[in-house]
């Protein structure tokens, strides 16, 4: 890039060649030269400055569609698989879910024991199970799937709520959930109001762990809020 004092010394030029009096000026070779050196710049600086443009396909944002192996209608599936996480009630390692890809490029085995990865279970039984939630979920393993909808700039979750507002386009909808206040933290996360199992197998084998949030009024100011009520959310995008 040129320097200050580099574009001085071409203002300086064009002012003693072209500004004294139009008065022929022989122009010398090393004179041509700084005059080719000024074309060049001009060129390139209009090359640098012209706006970049971007088609829609290019635009967009991604995010992770809990308890679905499918995006919504219109928009395009980066990838599906299973939910995952840190075990529920370790003390150390990860504290956010994740959504693992179906197809993994496994490492090699290693003599660590410092086991972290697990899937995610739906923690849902009869007592705790929110309005129009599949039932018999309880200890059944989580889907997921990364979705991109193009055209958007911006994507967040809404806790407390199951519509959007005005202006922001609603991506699905469903409960808040986490792992149980008695276990180990870790996010929260809007599971799909549509949610449905991985596979038909149900076992026992914990790992992270999907339980629904209950409001509590108190710090929590209530109303607006409810005492002891399921948490809708919703994501939205713009």
């Amino acid at each position: 890039m040129l320097t200050f004092s580099f574009a001085t010394a071409i203002v300086a030029f064009v002012v003693s060649v072209f500004g004294n009096d139009c008065k022929e000026y022989s122009l010398t070779p090393s004179d041509q030269s700084l005059i080719d050196m000024m074309k060049h710049y001009l060129h390139t600086s209009r090359k640098a400055d012209t706006p970049v443009a971007h088609s829609q396909q290019d635009i967009g944002v991604t995010y992770v569609r809990w308890g679905k192996k499918v995006c919504p209608e219109g928009v395009d599936i980066v990838y599906a698989g299973q939910a995952g996480g840190n075990f529920y009630a370790n003390k150390g390692g990860g504290s956010n879910y994740l959504c693992l890809p179906s197809d993994p490029e496994n490492g090699r085995v290693t003599s660590n024991d410092n086991d972290g990865l697990y899937g995610a279970e739906y923690d849902v039984v009869s007592s705790n199970t929110p309005a129009g939630f599949r039932s018999n979920m309880y200890q059944k393993e989580v889907p997921c799937a990364v979705c991109r909808r193009t055209g958007k700039f911006s994507v967040l979750m809404i806790p407390g709520r199951k519509t959007c507002y005005k202006g922001w386009k609603s991506e699905y909808n469903g409960f808040l959930m986490s792992q149980h206040k008695n276990y180990n933290q870790i996010d929260f996360a809007c599971m799909d109001g549509d949610a449905e199992p991985l596979d038909n197998q149900s076992a026992n084998n914990n790992g992270a762990l999907f339980y629904p949030v209950r409001a509590k009024c108190g710090s929590l100011r209530c109303p607006p809020y409810k005492d002891k009520t399921e948490v809708h959310c919703t994501v939205c995008s713009k």
